[in-house]
């Protein structure tokens, strides 16, 4: 009876885990996302194994029984010929050298992207499939036709079939999200982008993002059989296939090919997360069959985490524009990985509870990938964390929220600052005040600390030098650059701080008109009457409510009121000319006298005329200095009988005042 019990206990804790591995596994394959560090996954993940051991049951949608995502696209779907097996893992060396015994394999990093079977015939790329859940993938073949640099047409005639990893490298990576000014927006890491571009409907956009393709194994070659699999990899490279970077390797030499790829991962481009260890021999490989899990002919090898001890010194509750108030451990500054870490997001209460975290506990801290701080253990386990009652943000009560088991700390207050951060982003911004440094999640820590409460202490950041410093990604240098950047902006226009309020519908060129018909004089602006507003060409009913109801609002009004006491507004007014009314350009390519694009803009539009972003039936003339350019704009221009003129015509019209 007390057997029949406990296995009902241990079958309970099993469900328990499943649901929450999935959740997991969900959120990051599925949503990009992160509820748990993959440390504390893996724990999880090994426990539930071991449980499936005790038992001998083995619950349905058990993640030790499913490989890989859930296939949720549009994409056309196909079942693979045969399931791909995901591979065993190990961390430890020794453990390579045992599997290895007295053979000789194959040593290759373990790209971390989106794995893809590819097929030939003729010489042509036919059809490309994702790996999917290992048996049904997704057909994305006009996508893999986009990646950087797939042979679409290779010598061997016959039929093909090969797989390998589709990854985005770092600095595209970097380059892509260098582009979304929404830091909320920001890709996380270069896999869920890489993921997310492959499995594109538009393959253009896939083409836009670089993916790269590196063969990792040859599937079949009809008329060709090979005994090793550095021939395989010899061959492909032959054929014009980038494939994955490899090495021989036996049991005698493995620690020392190990510390090579290990020395290898701060100039390698492409994201990886381990490295693979085959079977040079293909037959003897093959001979040794798979278990319902894994093939016996390759094993995984993951890094062993540098790991450290040191003392938990807070517990910083960190609200966001989500509503989530996430717990961020500090703890007495360690060396990891060759960077200084003190801090460490916990993820959620459960993540909390689950290591008994206390102020003064000794923990133990690592790297997961090699970047992002994680605690490992905790060595004290006081667990006596207090869960805050108040937002730290607005004050206002927080609440628990649990969801399928994970509890998380929520402010529900709709009004809360933290859930304010785009119109500081937008304050900031390069169109509005221009304040460089201060990127979206900049703020979002800066609100979280209590150091920002309002537009106007952006200004006043020099009061909290000690608390900036300290934050991650900010030293000295950085925060005098952010303190001059913040003093030049208090000198600005009228038109860069009526359009830094953020008021609705009140883009950058309604700005500037209203500005104008006002003179360049704040208090005419602020005092416009919806009558007068609607009056000024381009303000319709709708933008001008909004307008009267911003400068209405007591709220609004009071933080215009404490921004005007921080800077000093350029109001001088000098007439522009009407040479361009009524005319509208579109500006493209580089160009050779001004500055930037936004240069010459400011010019048009100082003799009444507009710049669009797009070519349209309203333009009158698209500005570019390559004439036969085969650009989307030139093309559509020409279509459209738009006449395409260079700089120097521009430049002409602008000192003449007439157009030709």
């Amino acid at each position: 009876m007390t057997e029949l019990k406990d296995k009902k206990e241990k079958i309970e804790q099993m469900q328990n885990l499943i649901a929450l591995l999935n959740q997991a596994a969900k959120a990051y394959y599925q949503e990009s996302r992160e509820i748990m560090p993959n440390h504390e996954y893996d724990r999880l993940y090994d426990l539930l194994e071991s449980l499936e051991q005790e038992t001998g049951v083995i619950l349905s949608k058990s993640p030790t029984t499913r490989v890989g995502y859930e296939v949720l696209s549009d994409l056309p779907k196909e079942k693979h010929p045969q399931k791909m097996l995901s591979l065993d893992k190990t961390k430890d060396v020794e453990q390579l050298k045992s599997w290895l015994g007295d053979k000789e394999g194959v040593l290759s990093w373990k790209l971390d992207g989106l794995t893809i079977v590819l097929t030939y015939e003729g010489g042509k790329m036919v059809k490309a499939v994702t790996r999917g859940n290992g048996e049904i993938g997704e057909v994305i073949t006009a996508n893999a036709r986009a990646f950087s640099n797939l042979p679409l047409s290779i010598p061997f005639k016959e039929r093909l079939v090969l797989r390998g990893e589709a990854v985005i490298s770092y600095p595209d990576f970097e380059k892509i999200n260098e582009t979304i000014t929404d830091e909320g927006a920001k890709y996380k890491n270069p896999r869920n982008l890489c993921s997310g571009s492959v499995r594109q409907l538009n393959s253009a956009v896939t083409a836009e993002r670089h993916v790269r393709f590196y063969a990792f194994a040859l599937v079949s070659a009809d008329g060709i059989e090979f005994k090793e699999r550095t021939q395989q990899f010899d061959w492909l490279a032959e054929q014009g296939f980038a494939v994955v970077q490899h090495k021989r390797v036996t049991a005698a030499n493995m620690e020392e090919t190990v510390k090579w790829f290990e020395n290898e991962i701060e100039d390698n481009i492409n994201p990886s997360d381990g490295l693979v260890l085959s079977y040079n021999d293909i037959d003897y490989g093959q001979s040794l069959g798979t278990t319902a899990k894994f093939p016996r002919d390759s094993i995984a090898f993951k890094w062993r985490d540098e790991i450290k001890e040191t003392t938990l010194k807070e517990i910083e509750w960190s609200a966001s524009r989500t509503g989530l108030i996430n717990p961020v451990a500090i703890f007495e500054p360690v060396e990891l990985e060759g960077t200084t870490v003190s801090r460490a997001s916990v993820h959620n209460i459960s993540v909390m509870r689950e290591l008994k975290l206390g102020v003064g506990d000794r923990i133990k801290v690592y790297k997961a990938n090699m970047i992002i701080p994680q605690i490992a253990e905790n060595i004290t386990g006081t667990d006596s964390v207090e869960i805050p009652s108040e937002c730290p943000v607005c004050g206002s009560h927080t609440q628990i929220h649990n969801e399928n088991g994970v509890q998380t700390l929520m402010c529900p207050n709709p009004e809360c600052l933290a859930k304010q951060i785009k119109s500081f982003t937008h304050f900031v911004s390069r169109d509005a005040m221009n304040i460089e440094g201060l990127s979206e999640m900049t703020i979002e820590k800066l609100i979280a600390r209590g150091v920002i409460k309002e537009l106007a202490d952006i200004f006043h950041v020099e009061k909290y030098k000690k608390e900036i410093t300290e934050m991650e990604g900010f030293g000295e240098k950085s925060f005098a650059n952010l303190k001059k950047s913040v003093e030049k902006a208090r000198n600005t226009t009228v038109q860069r701080f009526l359009y830094s309020l953020g008021i609705p519908n009140i883009g950058t060129a309604n700005a500037r008109i209203i500005a104008q018909h006002c003179h360049n004089s704040w208090q005419w602006v602020q005092n416009l009457s919806k009558e007068e507003l609607m009056t000024i060409d381009g303000i319709g009913e709708v933008m001008a409510d909004a307008f009267v109801g911003f400068f209405a609002n007591p709220a609004k009004a009071h933080i215009v009121e404490d921004l005007l006491k921080e800077i000093q507004l350029d109001e001088e007014f000098e007439a522009g000319g009407t040479a361009f009314e009524g005319i509208t350009f579109v500006i493209t390519g580089s160009l050779n006298h001004y500055e930037n694009r936004d240069a010459l803009k400011a010019e048009i539009e100082r003799q009444g005329g507009k710049v669009a972003g797009s070519v349209s039936a309203k333009t009158s003339f698209l500005i570019n200095n390559d004439l036969l350019s085969q650009s989307g704009k030139n093309k559509k221009a020409k279509e459209l009988g738009i006449r395409i003129i260079d700089e120097e015509t521009i430049i002409k019209w602008l000192q003449t005042g007439v157009t030709e």
